[in-house]
């Protein structure tokens, strides 16, 4: 099969990529960098496009046309970026993401749009203000892709745009799919990680997010940030059951995944942010003992503090995966320990290779 991936070389993108190239696949990647899949750099069944899709007439229709199946990852998926430059997210993530939606209608080619569980916004508990009797149970933040209502804040908290923006582009995909047949499935990552997930903090690149932000805190002895507690919960899922999930939908001859939504994550993961960072913590003594830093102390921050002004957040978000079950037969296989322990293994020694590197040189210039 001929598969265009657009953004191909990102967290996501590279792990989905090197599943493509392992089963023979043709791919063309589109990406402003390659970094990620640069082990794959001079596969026969790779092509690189380095591009910025937001350039002028760069050469999506030939791309499109070309492909078996489009694959749209392009994205900006960092709160920080939501709350600094709301219109550039917007942008991207809707307006330049039509142009390939509505290139794949033109040509008549199967798209596969990832999106994001941030369309599904607030649980009812968040501002009922304790008037639900059991704001705990799970079942008041289990959000299902065809009967949850979508619950974003108010307009100044900006930093919805990016959910709005994601949920604005599925609603156009329905409405095409509807209208005029159109042949696409929306994916809904449910926080997917692994290794290659961020840059650390120390890297220079701006906020990561949370987990390579914590990653980040260990690896420097800096203080391990809590946005506004900690309280937010999140269910984490392993970036190789969520390669495997998104093969399933790619390889679809039955069509059973034609003009369909999927939660893609893994509910029994859940943990608060707070829990994670203490469990981060308790991993790292234990699996990478050292006695050059401190262990980093968790403090507080405001959301004002950390993000900026305009942030806001989903207190809690379980997926409901009993389509994936039933379509795809896709079950995750990763518990929330294995896939801390693996992702923070690549980071330890991601870092460990770096200096490993650079010390020679270090050494050479001080002679």
């Amino acid at each position: 099969m001929k598969i265009l991936c657009l953004g191909g070389a990102g967290f996501i993108g590279s792990h989905l990529t090197a599943r493509l190239l392992k089963e023979r696949h043709t791919v063309t990647v589109v990406d402003q960098a390659h970094d990620k899949i640069q082990e794959w750099v001079g596969f026969d069944n790779l092509r690189i496009v380095k591009e910025d899709i937001r350039r002028p007439d760069w050469g999506l229709r030939e791309l499109v046309q070309d492909a078996d199946v489009v694959i749209d990852l392009i994205a900006y998926a960092n709160p920080g970026l939501y709350v600094k430059m709301p219109l550039e997210v917007f942008r991207l993530n809707f307006t330049e993401n039509l142009k390939i939606a509505e290139t794949c209608v033109a040509l008549d080619k199967r798209l596969i749009q990832f999106s994001t569980c941030e369309v599904y916004g607030k649980t009812p508990a968040s501002f009922l203000n304790g008037h639900l009797l059991n704001s705990d149970d799970p079942r008041h933040a289990t959000f299902s892709e065809d009967s949850t209502n979508l619950i974003m804040g108010p307009v100044n908290k900006h930093r919805w745009i990016y959910a709005s923006a994601k949920q604005l582009l599925e609603r156009v995909l329905h409405a095409y799919g509807l209208e005029l047949g159109f042949n696409y499935t929306i994916i809904r990552p449910f926080n997917f990680i692994g290794p290659k997930i961020d840059f650390l903090l120390s890297e220079g690149e701006g906020i990561p997010r949370v987990f390579s932000f914590f990653m980040d805190a260990l690896l420097t002895g800096t203080n391990m940030k809590l946005v506004n507690g900690g309280h937010n919960r999140r269910c984490y899922t392993y970036i190789d059951d969520a390669v495997d999930a998104i093969y399933r939908i790619i390889m679809d001859v039955n069509g059973v995944c034609n003009r369909e939504i999927f939660n893609i994550g893994t509910p029994s993961n859940e943990i608060s942010i707070r829990e994670l960072a203490i469990k981060m913590q308790d991993i790292f003594v234990r699996r990478y003992p050292r006695n050059d830093l401190p262990l980093p102390q968790i403090v507080d921050v405001s959301g004002e503090e950390f993000y900026g002004k305009g942030y806001e957040d989903s207190d809690r978000r379980i997926p409901d995966i009993s389509k994936a079950e039933a379509l795809i037969g896709w079950k995750p296989q990763w518990g929330l320990n294995e896939l801390l322990e693996n992702t923070m293994d690549y980071y330890v020694n991601h870092v460990n290779t770096t200096q490993a590197k650079i010390a020679p040189a270090l050494k050479e210039t001080h002679i």
